[in-house]
């Protein structure tokens, strides 16, 4: 992940201890993995960077065990721009390195990644507003009828997250598919009983034990994010990575 929002993305973020007091969040209905992916229905993961599709639908991922051939993973950016001004993880690094990660995370999920469909827009790291329109366009022509589209939430408060998401919602809107919105900043700058998280969208996705340990497994498949620089902290923080992991992963609906 990569070029953080500064009016939203700092500090320490609000802790796992105040989300498990969260009334609203306990209200949150669950949903299961048929009824949001239906026998039969392609899943189309829309990620700004080559990690936030596990971060937000490991859990979501590992129940296409078996029916690969319905997965379409797209990466909107390669995430070259999660280490500025690094001479150890540098942009031309990070281009080879990040989408290496995102394989062998998927696979570590237990999912067979050659079976997959994997496709990459390579637009820049940390201004994919810039191509906010190209994007849905480019997306409208990959999408089908049908489609279970999941990606990162509109106001999700992260510059290349928001892209991808409106971009998203709008391929989906124009081809007919189902837009599934995912949370994974907004873990970090919302508040337990935050007015600006759309509560009555939200359903939660149950992940067992297992299921959940192989959902981190997979997150520290990212190296370059979950790794301190030198001097300088993993971009992925233990607290970040506490946050991502609960027993359930929520989706806006």
């Amino acid at each position: 992940m990569s070029g953080q929002a500064e009016n939203l993305i700092q500090g320490p973020g609000t802790s796992m201890a105040k989300w498990r007091t969260s009334r609203a969040l306990a209200r949150v209905p669950t949903i299961s993995h048929a009824d949001l992916v239906p026998p039969g229905a392609r899943l189309v993961v829309v990620a700004p960077h080559p990690d936030d599709e596990i971060l937000g639908c490991a859990g979501l991922l590992a129940g296409m065990q078996g029916r690969e051939e319905q997965v379409l993973l797209i990466a909107v950016t390669d995430g070259e721009g999660s280490h500025p001004g690094s001479t150890v993880w540098t942009a031309a690094r990070l281009r080879q390195q990040r989408p290496l990660e995102s394989v062998q995370a998927l696979e570590r999920l237990g999912l067979d990644t050659n079976a997959m469909n994997w496709q990459r827009f390579s637009a820049p790291d940390s201004r994919v507003p810039e191509h906010e329109e190209q994007l849905g366009a480019w997306l409208s022509a990959m999408l089908r009828p049908g489609d279970r589209v999941v990606t990162t939430w509109r106001h999700d408060g992260h510059c290349d997250h928001e892209a991808t998401g409106r971009a998203s919602a709008h391929a989906a809107r124009i081809q007919h598919a189902c837009l599934i919105e995912m949370p994974v900043w907004a873990w970090h700058w919302a508040h337990p009983e935050d007015p600006r998280i759309p509560w009555e969208r939200a359903h939660k996705l149950l992940l067992d034990q297992p299921l959940l340990a192989h959902k981190r497994q997979a997150i520290d498949a990212h190296v370059s994010q979950v790794t301190a620089d030198g001097t300088t902290a993993a971009v992925l923080s233990a607290e970040t990575i506490e946050r991502l992991c609960q027993p359930f992963e929520v989706v806006f609906l």
